[in-house]
Formats: C-alpha cells, structure tokens, sequence
C-alpha cells in the first residue's frame, strides 16, 4: 500500500533560510506568522494529510462518487467525515480575511498546506481548493453585500464553491458560450445553459455550493467582450444567513474520467436558475481570471504533489526491493541480491525526481510569496513588480510542473517493473491523477501560447527583462569557487533563453506560426532556468548553513548541494536541445496539408 510523508523540512528550508519569510513581517498577515506558528501548522497538516486524508485515496480512487436518481450525489466513503474535520481544523480559510472568519495567514501557507493534502488525495483537496478560488474571486470583485451573504460560510467551509466555465461546443475558446443570462425585475438573473467538466460540482459535504457561472446577458456582445460572471447559489440563501429554497440547477452525470474519481466533476444545467451578477456586466473574463490563475497555480502544485508522493513511494521501494546486483560489487553480501536502489539507472530516475521535486516546491512559493506581495504590500513599486512575476511565471508553473510531474510520476512508476501497473501498490493511480493536470485549466499548450503570445511582450518586456536582471546578478555575485558548479550552468542556460526570446522577436512578427511552434520548447527552457535558478539559490543556502554548523541539519544541506549539481549536470543541458528546436521554426511544422495525417 503507497504512503505518503508530508515534506515539513524542506519547506521549513525554503521559507526560513532560502526566502527569509520574517522580511515580509511589515505586511498584513506575515508580522504573526513566526518560525514556530509556521512549524506548528506544519505540524497539524501534515497529520491530518497523512493520518487522515492518505488512507482514504485508494478506496475514494476505487468507489469514486455517485450520482442519484434525484441529481444528488454521494462522494466516497469517508469522504464527509474527513471533510467535518478539515472544517474543525479551519484550513480552508486560513489566508481569509479575518473579517469574513478567516486566519488572515499569508497565502503562501495555504499553498503550503494544499500541497500536503493533494500528495496525500488530490481528488480530496480539490473540494476545499475550488472554494478558495471561488473565495478569491468574491473577495476581489463582490459588492460588500454578496461578501457578508457568501463568504463567511464559506471561509468556513460549511459552503462550497465552485467554477463553471466550459459547455460542450466550447473549451478554451470561451467566446463560443451559449449560456445565457436573463435580467430579472428584481436586478437577479435567470440563467440558463449546460456546464460540463465542473469539479465539486454536486456533492454531500456541504450545506450550499456557491457556483461562479460564465454567461451572456441578452444583447450583449458577441465573443469574450460580452460574457459576464454571475453567482449561483445550490440553494438561495435566506435574510438570516441560512440556506432555503432550492435553485433550478441540476447535476445531469458524473463525468467518467480516467483519474481524481474521488471528486465529483459533473455536467451542470441551468434552467432559469437565479443568479446575482459579480462584477461588471460583459467583465465576467476579467472577474474569472482571478480565480483561473489562483488555480492554474494551485493546479502546478497539484503536478508537483503527484510527483512528490509518486517519488517517496519509489524510493521507498527501492531500498527493498532485492534483484540483481550491483555492477560494481555486491553490496549486501548477506542477502540473496542487492536492493535496486544500487543500481545506476535506479538512481537516474530516483534523482531526476527529487532534483525537480525541490526546485519546484521552491518556485511554487517563491511565486507564492509574490502573490502576497502584490496583494498586501503597501509598496506601488513593490506590488507592480510582484504582479509582474506572477503573470510571468504563473503559465511556466501550470505548463512545465504539471508536465514533469506526470513524467515523473511514470518514471517512478517504473521502478516497481510490473508491480508498478498492479493498484495496490498505488503508482498506476498517482499516472491517472497526474495526467489530468496537464489538461484542465487551460491545457498546457495554451499555457504555452500564453507565455510566448502575452506574457513575454507585455508592457514592453518589463517582467521578462526584471527576471534576466535578476538570474544575471544572482551569476555575477556568486562567481566564487563552491558556487561554480551551480552558477556557470544557470548563466549558460540563461544564455540560450535569452537567445530564443531574441530569436521570437526577430522571426514571429513576420511569421507568427513561428512562435507557436517553438512555445512548448520555450515554456519548458524557460521553466528549466527558472528551476536551476531555485536551485543555485539553495546551494548558496546549503553552503551558508554548513559553515555556520547547520545545527544537526549537515546531512540534508550536504544532499541538497549533491542534489542540487545533479540538476544542474543531468538535467539542465536539456534547454540546448529546446533551444535547437524552438531556431528551427515552423516550416516542416505546418508544411504538410491537413488530409496527409
């Protein structure tokens, strides 16, 4: 049976000694959040991922979620239990204002605390994290009314929330939606249409489910300029806070999908359904962006969760498992065999893992951190600067670590041999889940087009040319001998980025099919810069604390730095291959006709 071991010292690493979170003490929510509070909602997730939720992802996987006769349906067993305590615990609106009953705690905790609880059952996780984006969006665009009437319940949890974006004729081109909305006397709407692919979308868990509907009002513009955002609750909600009547929604079918079947993702209908209108009329895409790239990030984190866990559950069986041995001698002289963790290409795929495992977990909440930032410093510059990093990276994080994270979850799957494909030993299900996060959110290669086609020229480069800034110092100041090994490969690999944002500019204006065939090269080669950034930071850690003594932590810092010149040895070189391709443009790409496939 898989386990899973909550990751409590790395991120301990990361916020302490590689981002120094006590320098964000001047803004909202970060002056109480000490080592030790820190350390203690470490503590308390951990136990509640692991003891809790990890015991309940096999079975969920297997019985999934069933849909009534009534439209009702009933998710896996325990599956409300463990939701009554994550309710008692108060994690899912940790990072809440404190005036809607939250904790007021930074959201880079509750990215921390989301990461845990997927590794151990992402189908679990993704009920609380959708109410988190739901809560994002109403906390942004809501008028002071809808926030009292929604969001305490479900800051809570007592309600749920959901997003309703997709209809069966359209995916990500949401200006093909048909939902229309109707404007009712009493400045409500009636919302008709079909929503499908909508996680959480019924369930028993909650008292309400607050859903965020995209739809056209009557008369308004064709395309993206005329959809608008419009809150739909399961049930109306009375003057005293309560839930009535019920709306005219339905769950139409579970969606048989081939992962997370522990969440309810379900076709939603809408026939004169009551809404109330969030945000501006024909601004319902500027409003629903709030909440994609809350969980176009959440969603990054979710392919590194898979990873994660996937990774610990390999290497665990690799120090067991006894067959063959070793090329370079027998290292267990008193067992039949040696355990296959000697074994060189076990420990190419065991290292990949776990070198991209921690540079990941560190951009997730480097990025994190500057999502804080924009949100709650009290510094124009500072904040400008944050929002900036946070568009930049937010396609590299959804596309690249939810791409490497379903590979390494197959790579880890191949170190049990056949034993990986039998489901008792869990890695075929870490494949399945893994899988679906490269496609919802927006699929992977849009996230790619949006780095190449939005993000790199916006407002004149300035994000793209504030990170080449800040990697290119980072080299110059770190140029000492210990730091050599980390730094001479980040400035080279910055080199060939900086020659394919070059490249762009000079090829995809007069040829615009140029830089859509050279996106998902240049998102990875991005994302590979970005991580050995992470990476060279860490060393530089690493090194710092092992002169000072590193307190009992010598063996971890001196793994970090064996792991840390692994990446930047056996994994970074990949940029010149996405570099090669990315300057061979889109000719042989787009020559043949569409009947020659």
């Amino acid at each position: 049976m898989p386990t899973y071991k909550a990751p409590i010292e790395d991120v301990k690493f990361l916020l302490n000694d590689v981002f120094h979170m006590e320098r964000y003490g001047n803004m909202p929510g970060f002056a109480d959040t000490s080592p030790d509070l820190v350390a203690a909602i470490l503590e308390e997730a951990a136990k509640f991922a692991e003891e809790v939720l990890q015991p309940l992802n096999r079975s969920g996987d297997q019985e999934g979620c069933t849909r009534h006769p009534d439209g009702s349906v009933t998710t896996p067993q325990g599956f409300r239990q463990a939701y009554r305590q994550m309710i008692e615990g108060g994690w899912v609106g940790i990072s809440v204002p404190t005036e809607y009953g939250g904790q007021g705690l930074p959201a880079t905790m509750t990215m921390i605390v989301n990461e845990m609880l997927a590794s151990a059952n992402m189908a679990f996780a993704m009920y609380p994290g959708l109410t988190q984006g739901a809560i994002a969006a109403l906390l942004h665009h809501a008028t002071e009314e809808q926030k009292k009437t929604y969001l305490p319940k479900m800051t809570t949890g007592e309600w749920t929330g959901t997003m309703n974006l997709t209809e069966p004729h359209c995916g990500t081109d949401l200006g093909l939606l048909r939902a229309k909305a109707v404007p009712q006397a009493d400045g409500s709407y009636r919302i008709t249409g079909t929503k499908i692919f909508i996680s959480a979308g019924e369930h028993d868990m909650s008292e309400n489910i607050i859903h965020l509907v995209l739809a056209r009002i009557e008369g308004a513009p064709e395309g993206v300029k005329g959809i608008s955002l419009f809150i739909v609750p399961k049930f109306m909600v009375e003057a005293d806070g309560s839930a009535g009547a019920r709306n005219s929604l339905l769950c139409g079918s579970i969606e048989h999908k081939m992962g997370i079947h522990g969440n309810s993702t379900c076709v939603m209908n809408y026939d004169g359904a009551t809404g109330w209108l969030l945000g501006e009329a024909n601004k319902g895409l500027h409003a629903m962006f709030t909440m994609m790239n809350e969980a176009r990030l959440a969603v990054g984190m979710q392919g590194l969760s898979q990873s994660e866990v996937a990774y610990q559950n390999a290497a665990n069986y690799a120090r067991e498992r006894l067959q063959g041995r070793s090329i370079s001698g027998v290292k267990a002289p008193d067992k039949p065999a040696d355990p296959i963790i000697v074994h060189p290409d076990i420990r190419r795929v065991l290292m990949s893992i776990k070198s991209f495992n921690e540079a990941a977990r560190a951009l997730i909440l480097w990025t994190a951190l500057k999502g804080d930032v924009q949100h709650r410093s009290e510094d124009g510059n500072a904040r400008q600067a944050a929002e900036d990093h946070v568009g930049l990276m937010t396609p590299v994080i959804k596309g690249v670590i939810t791409d490497k994270g379903f590979d390494n979850t197959v790579m880890a799957q191949q170190v049990f041999g056949g034993h990986g494909y039998i489901g008792e030993h869990g890695m075929e299900q870490f494949v399945r889940d893994a899988r679906i996060a490269m496609i919802y959110e927006g699929a992977n290669g849009i996230q790619a087009l949006d780095l190449v086609g939005r993000k790199l020229g916006r407002d004149g480069g300035r994000a793209i040319t504030a990170f080449f800034k800040e990697v290119s110092e980072f080299v110059k100041q770190n140029s000492e001998e210990a730091m050599k090994p980390y730094v001479a490969p980040l400035g080279e690999a910055l080199a060939q980025l900086q020659q394919a944002t070059m490249w762009f500019m000079q090829n995809a204006p007069k040829k615009p099919d140029n830089a859509g065939a050279g996106s998902s090269d240049y998102m990875h080669l991005f994302g590979l810069v970005a991580l050995a950034y992470m990476w060279a930071q860490m060393a530089k850690t690493a090194q710092e604390k092992l002169k000072q003594g590193a307190n009992g932590a010598e063996e971890r810092m001196k793994a970090k730095l064996v792991t840390g010149r692994f990446f930047m040895e056996r994994v970074l070189p990949e940029t010149a291959a996405h570099l090669k391709r990315i300057t061979t443009g889109a000719d042989t790409m787009m020559a043949l006709p569409a009947e020659a496939f």
